[in-house]
């Protein structure tokens, strides 16, 4: 057995120490009854200074992704005929002369048989040259025969220079019979609709409707509706970021591109555009983005937002008035900056407020 006398000393340093640490932790007395008192090295609780700085105005604008009109390509027949094959879906990705849908057209005939006539003309137009150069030398025939001779040539010459052209153009080849043509791709795009399915006939450029629409994803543009009342500050080189509702942690970065000079008489707004940069082709035609555009800045009061509580009588935060100690204090907030949110009132330079934690003192002091 222990000797008694050590847990008799033992007894009196345990409870001092007890006494110590509860001292440390006891709230100290609040000097108002607005005032919320905590122990002032609570855990979970941080303050800060708050200080003027620049502020930035942005414009916040809905809108969404376009591609570039002048990188869409509505593909029409050149000539009628009925739809054998279509070979494209909406969302693929086609290459320059690729095979978009095949035609079975009569037409196509008729510009291979011009083709083949115009080529025998041309040789039997050859032909009677050589003969008139030859009978015109042993003085058989007179010149103007050898002229006329020439001028037919030229004349044929220039008929197959026509059809060939045809041809090329509706790119066909000039030693296939077949009476079948395949629409190919002019650019490197992505099939935004299909318009045909096989079984149709295409009347051509009447067509009312193309084939297929294609377009260049590479670089879109974000469009959205400006009010009047907001356009002050807001000019074309300005920059602005892009976030789509798809991608919430993905910002694009572009410059506004253009701010259209007639107001909608329907809505009272105008059109902003922003050029952006689409690398991976992630921002799809009529997807819904927001456009954020610098307006200007000004020197003002922001605070993180987590440091402003809300209630049926309005926004405040809490301000420490001493160690420990903390009062509400009712504020006018302005816009929303990111992370933070402008104070218009309520608030001095110099004085610390809660930024985290400020649920724990509206619950102590409730």
């Amino acid at each position: 057995m222990k000797p008694s006398w050590i847990l008799c000393l033992g007894a009196p340093l345990v409870l001092a120490a007890c006494g110590s640490v509860a001292k440390e932790q006891a709230a100290p007395a609040p000097a108002s009854p607005n005032v919320i008192a905590i122990a002032p090295d609570s855990a979970g609780v941080q303050t800060i200074a708050v200080q003027r700085q620049a502020v930035p105005d942005y414009l916040e604008i809905p809108g969404k992704i376009e591609p570039d009109p002048t990188s869409v390509i509505h593909v029409y027949p050149p000539l009628g005929g009925r739809v054998v094959s279509i070979a494209i879906r909406p969302g693929d990705h086609v290459h320059k002369g690729q095979e978009l849908a095949l035609l079975d057209s009569g037409d196509v005939a008729a510009a291979r048989s011009d083709f083949q006539k115009a080529h025998a003309d041309e040789e039997l137009k050859q032909k009677a040259l050589d003969r008139a150069k030859d009978l015109f030398e042993h003085q058989a025939i007179p010149e103007k025969d050898y002229q006329q001779a020439q001028a037919d040539l030229l004349s044929a010459k220039a008929e197959l220079a026509r059809v060939q052209t045809q041809l090329k153009v509706l790119g066909l080849s000039e030693n296939d019979p077949a009476g079948r043509m395949a629409v190919v791709s002019p650019p490197d795009a992505v099939v935004l609709d299909v318009g045909a399915a096989p079984g149709e006939f295409s009347k051509s450029l009447d067509a009312p409707a193309p084939l297929c629409t294609l377009a260049n994803l590479e670089t879109v543009w974000a469009l959205g509706d400006v009010f009047e009342k907001d356009l002050v500050g807001l000019k074309a080189g300005t920059a602005a970021e892009v976030t789509a509702n798809a991608y919430p942690t993905q910002k694009w970065e572009g410059r506004v591109g253009n701010i259209g000079d007639a107001v909608d008489a329907n809505t009272r707004t105008l059109k902003l555009r922003v050029v952006l940069a689409n690398g991976g082709e992630k921002l799809k035609p009529e997807m819904f983005v927001s456009i954020r555009v610098l307006r200007s800045t000004f020197e003002g009061i922001a605070v993180p937002t987590s440091a402003v509580l809300r209630e049926s009588s309005g926004p405040y935060v809490f301000v420490q008035t001493a160690p420990g100690q903390f009062a509400k204090r009712d504020v006018a907030t302005g816009r929303s900056i990111g992370a933070f949110v402008e104070v218009k009132s309520g608030l001095q330079a110099g004085e610390t407020i809660v930024v985290d934690g400020a649920l724990l003192i509206r619950a102590s002091g409730s």
